[in-house]
């Protein structure tokens, strides 16, 4: 089995942290311009098509979504909202 794949997906709007577990537990920050980003690791591409499905279920406009270098998810804050809990 392949390693999980880190993922970064904006959507229109805000949302909060409660959401979280709705999106397979992908840390939620809201952006200053009005955008949630979730950010995460994904087990599999049913996973992501899921997490996908969800926001369109949501009627969430979806405006990008980003594979996610595990590098880059350990040394970013932003991207990594856990490491401050370590």
């Amino acid at each position: 089995m392949d390693a999980p794949r880190i993922y970064e997906i904006r959507v229109e709007g805000h949302l909060t942290d409660r959401w979280s577990d709705w999106f397979e537990g992908m840390a939620i920050r809201q952006e200053p311009d009005g955008e949630t980003v979730l950010t995460g690791p994904l087990s599999d591409q049913a996973a992501l098509f899921g997490v996908l499905t969800r926001i369109h279920d949501l009627n969430l406009v979806l405006v990008s979504v980003r594979r996610v270098s595990p590098t880059e998810y350990m040394i970013n804050p932003k991207l990594n909202l856990d490491a401050d809990k370590r």
